[in-house]
């Protein structure tokens, strides 16, 4: 056994923890010092993970549906007993704000839980083969198996409990992975493999490697035996991952620009304070974070200033503080770019009403209206602490907006007709509609992913073990 916290860590593979040839500094992003020695995984480690899980193949899959149940209750009872470790790692690794911290290590329980708990129902259909003329006397029926070996690849957001959202359904189907952490937020899946490897999983069953995605990503998606990649991060690289899968399955949650129509509401206090929730987040580095708001015209002047009433009263800080509510992005150079666009969004006519200042990796929360649907602030993922907020005039323009969109995860609408809502729900190109919610509200049991740039296929536990199964059928002539 390991220790997450050791100045240097090793590769997990074929169920031992491995030391590399070459590791890079880890640094925080919020004090900028290094917090330990990541390992770097060069080709023949990627290539004996890809071995050890491969020979694990066969032994997940003998398996019972109770066993594995039982190994990710396990996993469910060990990510208790270590909860507030598990905090604090995230925000060391990503300077996550610790109360935020601690929401998405209960989500993780409670993802892994719904995957204990389906793997006990993964089941076929009988088929009725007497409904064709020579059909009579035949009986079918259909069982899902496990696709083998899957690669995962997970972004630096979520990196407890999106990585949970691919070992989870992966596990419970009795698949083995190779995980491929973001290069920022290792020590949660490090932590994770000892969690797997406490809770009695077969060795080579989870192998986790790290190092240069390039590198690394590449070798995961042409390998033969890779039979899905399931891939959470930017839209280039999930494309060139698309090109390159060949036969492969492959999931894709590319990310989004949200928005959310106001458009009528009962208390608009509550309205105002779920869209600043929903925009600033964790600094707006969440994929469903709100970029843009499009609020009826009668409504806007009102809600735009009680909307910068209680951006002020966000706290913005250090991580580790409880009352902390957004810190530092992820990478300085994250918060140069948006900064960038702020500036390029000004120079156009738009109108930076709160925030647009930073400091090193700090970006404060900002405001803006007036913004043209062409500018980099409303049309691409800003994944960042920004939000713009326009007004519409017919119902029909605001849908429009929404969908005047390269992508489409989700999108929110907030109003007290019916009507309206059902028609919103008709008429958005996103994969989930949100109403009287924002589209960042998620919970880990329901059909999560998007259209257009915005994915293929979905997660969920439930949604993800049907992506990560073929499906066989079965004759009998009786």
């Amino acid at each position: 056994m390991k220790t997450v916290h050791a100045d240097k860590e090793k590769l997990f593979i074929g169920g031992e923890w491995k030391e590399a040839n070459q590791y890079s500094d880890l640094k925080s992003p919020y004090q900028d010092r290094v917090i330990a020695q990541i390992p770097i995984a060069e080709k023949e480690d990627v290539v004996k993970a890809i071995d050890s899980a491969e020979q694990a193949k066969k032994e997940m899959r003998k398996l019972t549906a109770l066993e594995r149940s039982e190994i990710l209750e396990r996993v469910v009872e060990i990510f208790k007993e270590r909860f507030e470790e598990c905090a604090l790692i995230l925000t060391k690794e990503n300077a996550k704000p610790l109360k935020a911290a601690r929401a998405e290590i209960t989500r993780t329980i409670e993802t892994y839980k719904f995957a204990a708990e389906e793997a006990k129902r993964i089941h076929g259909e009988t088929i009725p083969m007497d409904a064709a003329k020579n059909g009579a006397g035949k009986f079918a029926f259909t069982k899902r198996e496990p696709l083998g070996v899957i690669a995962a690849i997970t972004p630096f957001n979520f990196p407890f409990n999106l990585v949970a959202h691919k070992l989870g359904p992966a596990i419970a189907t009795g698949n083995t992975v190779i995980l491929k952490p973001a290069s920022q937020t290792p020590l949660s899946a490090f932590m994770t493999a000892e969690i797997f490897e406490k809770a009695g999983l077969p060795k080579g069953a989870l192998n986790v490697v790290t190092g240069q995605g390039s590198k690394i990503g590449d070798i995961l998606v042409t390998d033969s035996r890779i039979k899905m990649v399931t891939f959470t991060g930017s839209v280039d690289v999930g494309l060139g991952i698309r090109n390159k899968a060949g036969l492969k399955k492959v999931t894709l949650e590319l990310g989004s620009n949200s928005a959310v129509i106001v458009d009528s509401a009962n208390n608009l206090d509550h309205v105002v304070g779920r869209c600043v929730e929903g925009s600033f987040a964790f600094a707006g580095q969440v994929c469903i974070s709100i970029q843009r708001i499009y609020v009826q015209e009668d409504l806007f002047d009102e809600f735009v200033q009680r909307f910068v009433e209680k951006t002020k009263q966000l706290t913005v800080g250090d991580p580790a503080e409880e009352d902390t509510d957004l810190s530092v992005l992820i990478h300085q150079r994250e918060a140069e770019r948006v900064e960038n666009w702020i500036e390029a969004a000004r120079k156009s006519g738009s109108n930076v009403i709160y925030g647009g200042k930073r400091e090193g990796a700090l970006l404060q929360p900002t405001v803006i209206t007036n913004v043209d649907s062409n500018q980099e602030v409303s049309c691409q993922e800003a994944f960042a602490p920004i939000v713009s907020i326009n007004p519409y005039k017919t119902f029909d323009e605001a849908i429009n907006l929404v969908n005047n969109s390269s992508y489409g995860l989700q999108a929110g609408i907030f109003t007290t007709d019916v009507q309206k809502a059902f028609h919103t729900i008709d008429s958005l190109e996103v994969g989930g509609v949100i109403v009287n919610d924002i589209p960042s509200f998620r919970v880990d049991h329901m059909p999560y992913g998007g259209v257009k740039n915005s994915g293929t296929g979905r997660e969920g536990i439930k949604y993800s073990m049907e992506e990560m199964t073929e499906l066989k059928l079965a004759v009998f002539n009786i």
